[in-house]
């Protein structure tokens, strides 16, 4: 199967507003736009972040972008949502409104994994929480279309992107429509939306109607029906949880009124070509459907939320139809109008993505902010995306989902060139790049051997249950890009922060040496995230086998640097599918090599991602789904949840008696006692290092270490997460 091509975005016609030239910040204020000599906004884009016009910051490239195909673009960032007034700020926009509700997903942003409000936002001049809406996109697009009912809202990013069917919501417990019906807005685009936005802002500024553009990969649009010459191929096709005879029909919406037409009833009274159902099973002479032509047909959203096992079934078939060489569109019945998803947009060239990371951006924070500190901005302002995508497909992770699973690389010259930018622009650059990566730091180039291959794959992932044969894994290109950027006149550090796909690194050993030598400043982060089979089979992890060895040679190339380092190991607690029994082998492991966890992640279910189908359904959607199936033990509750937690952090002392009790109840007394080898101490013990600690000052959990030569140096692993927060 051939890869598909897709028109490159430098060859549009620029729009005839470009003769007012680029700005040096995209205009905040009617004030800025007059000394641009603006009368009008093309677009207005409407964000949740601060306005940092730097290609980390979504908004400022989407803005970048489209000035460099001629449209005026204006900036509202965070703006109140209690009214539309603030949505009026620029005026009213000649062709739409784009809005998203930031980098990160508004209520991952606001709560933690067990639902506390979070009073910290680092996407916030000062770092205040509270700044945007839960909900953003939907929010702000309703108060587009208040401020400017004619006006079409496009609305996009990582929030809108993970809501473009019905979802379950982990804040509400309860599975909620796909946010571009709650939001009203016109078109949705998900994941990296430049070829999107650009084609869809030609095509309203060449006179076409928002309502036309239904055709567009990377979208998703409300349709009355599907329309005419589609095969709709159901997804029993692919995989259906049970007897289809023994099931109503869940595909179609039924109305309480019993005089209430028929789908094709409504269709022939208004003169459309009825669509083609393909029944099951699929005979042989259908298996070849003309594909820009097939649309595959999930259960609705009122059978997905009354139904966990089709919820699964649903997630399932969303991610076998990732493959934007592949894809067939997808149709969800809401109510009488059907949610229609367009195969996934082609991803970027080299070339374009070196276009793209070469708009003029400025850098630093919009002048508006004043002293006001960024966090988001502090922390990546010198730090260089080197690549999208990722093939790992961990099922806790939306990377996948938002960004896809083939990897785009930008070129050595385009890296090596925004490092200078960095080293020239950014005030008071001390010569440190603080990373060179990307969603994960060594999948830099590394793609399928076989573009044809690559086209018509489905797996879920390159790398498990193993490497697939296809998969490139040769890091040189990774390896010499390190070695340029070191040699850079005033660079002297370059880090590698982004985090690091070991199982793939192991098979370079020259690139582990590279990594090790010279990029590691005392501490590398990786995510095992479990020591135990079961769990890491659910994750989609590979096995403790491969960390070993990644752990062999990190410490072989760091004594034979003269370096003293150390790895960060990440862990999830609570994940779908783990015991307390897992957790508790996964402390005996850190205890084993001495890990002592200072900050731990509970498993955060965010939407569309297939480990939170199986949160939700309790089922395993990597296999085969019946309502015979298995269920899963996932920990839901507070409690449970609370337990799995202390497990990672075994070694505080609040914590103790917590686990004393799970242990009981496990009948593992054996691991609790005054010796080494015990997990947690006994209550006698307890009671005594207590005692020690009000005469001496030491924590108990640091007198039951009993070793006092062993705080002189960090303890292996004790460490804190990165404030970098991912939609995982």
């Amino acid at each position: 199967m051939p890869q598909i091509a897709a028109p490159k975005l430098q060859q549009y016609p620029r729009y005839w507003a470009e003769c007012f030239g680029l700005s040096p910040f995209l205009p905040v204020s009617v004030e800025e736009m007059e000394k641009l000599g603006w009368d009008s906004c093309d677009i207005i884009l409407v964000t949740g972040d601060a306005y940092v016009d730097h290609p980390s910051f979504g908004m400022a490239v989407m803005g970048r972008l489209l000035e460099a195909q001629g449209f005026r673009v204006g900036i509202i960032a965070q703006p109140d949502w209690r009214s539309a007034e603030p949505f009026k700020a620029l005026g009213k926009p000649n062709l739409y409104f784009g809005v998203t509700a930031g980098n990160m997903d508004s209520m991952i942003n606001r709560y933690t994994a067990d639902l506390r409000i979070r009073h910290d936002d680092a996407y916030t001049p000062g770092g205040e929480g509270g700044s945007r809406p839960n909900r953003a996109v939907t929010v702000y697009s309703q108060r587009c279309k208040e401020a400017w009912k004619d006006v079409p809202v496009v609305i996009g990013g990582i929030e809108a992107s993970l809501r473009r069917i019905a979802q379950y919501d982990y804040w509400s417990d309860e599975v909620r429509r796909s946010v571009l019906v709650d939001s009203t807005a016109d078109i949705l685009l998900y994941g990296n939306a430049e070829r999107a936005i650009v084609e869809v802002s030609h095509r309203l500024a060449n006179g076409e109607s928002i309502k036309e553009i239904t055709d567009l990969r990377g979208t998703t649009v409300i349709r009355p029906h599907v329309p005419a010459g589609f095969t709709e191929l159901d997804s029993s096709r692919i995989d259906w949880p049970g007897s289809l005879d023994a099931m109503p029909n869940p595909y179609e919406y039924i109305a309480g009124n019993d005089c209430e037409k028929t789908s094709q009833e409504a269709a022939e009274d208004e003169g459309v070509q009825t669509i083609r159902v393909v029944p099951m099973p699929l005979r042989r002479q259908e298996q070849n459907l003309q594909r820009d032509f097939t649309c595959v047909r999930l259960p609705s959203f009122e059978k997905v939320s009354n139904d966990p096992v089709l919820y699964a079934h649903a997630s399932r078939v969303l991610h076998q139809e990732a493959n934007p060489h592949n894809a067939r569109a997808l149709v969800q019945k809401h109510g009488k109008r059907e949610i229609w998803v367009n195969p996934p947009p082609i991803p970027l060239t080299t070339a374009e993505m070196d276009y793209v990371f070469g708009l003029p951006y400025a850098r630093v924070p919009h002048p508006s902010y004043g002293k006001l500190k960024i966090p988001a901005y502090d922390m990546i302002k010198t730090s260089v995306n080197i690549m999208r995508g990722c093939f790992g497909g961990c099922t806790f992770c939306s990377i996948t989902e938002h960004e896809g699973r083939i990897i785009q690389s930008r070129s050595e010259k385009s890296i090596l060139q925004e490092i200078e930018d960095i080293r020239d622009k950014v005030p008071g650059f001390t010569g440190t790049i603080s990373d060179l990566g990307g969603p994960t730091s060594n999948m830099y180039t590394l793609n399928c051997n076989d573009p044809n291959i690559q086209a018509s794959c489905r797996k879920l992932s390159c790398v498990y249950p193993g490497i697939c044969k296809n998969l490139n894994t040769d890091h040189s290109p990774t390896t010499q890009l390190y070695r340029k950027a070191r040699k850079i006149k005033g660079i002297h550090t370059v880090a590698i922060a982004s985090g690091l796909r070991y199982d793939l690194a192991v098979e370079d050993p020259e690139y582990v040496k590279e990594l090790v030598t010279h990029h590691v400043g005392g501490y590398l982060k990786i995510a095992p995230e479990h020591s135990e089979q079961g769990t890491l089979g659910k994750m989609m992890k590979p096995g403790m086998g491969a960390y070993e060895r990644f752990e062999k040679m990190f410490n072989q190339f760091s004594q034979e640097a003269g370096k003293k380092q150390y790895l960060i190991p990440y862990f999830i607690a609570a994940h779908p599918g783990c015991e307390d029994e897992d957790m508790m082998n996964l402390a005996l492991w850190l205890k084993k090599h001495n890990f002592e966890v200072d900050q731990v992640q509970t498993f955060y279910p965010s939407p569309m991602s297939l480990a939170t189908a199986m949160y939700h359904s309790d089922r395993n959607p990597l296999k085969h789904l019946t309502y015979k199936s298995k269920k899963l033990f996932t920990p839901k509750d507070k409690q449970q949840r609370k337990v799995q937690k202390a497990f990672l952090r075994y070694h505080d002392s609040e914590n103790w008696p917590e686990l004393r009790k799970a242990l009981r109840s496990m009948g593992r007394n054996d691991l609790i006692g005054d010796s080494p080898q015990h997990l947690v101490p006994s209550e006698e013990r307890e009671l005594r290092l207590r005692s020690s600690e009000k005469r001496t000052g030491a924590g108990p959990a640091r007198a039951a270490r009993g070793d006092k030569r062993q705080q002189q140096l960090p303890v292996k692993g004790r460490n804190s997460r990165s404030p970098k927060r991912r939609n995982r």
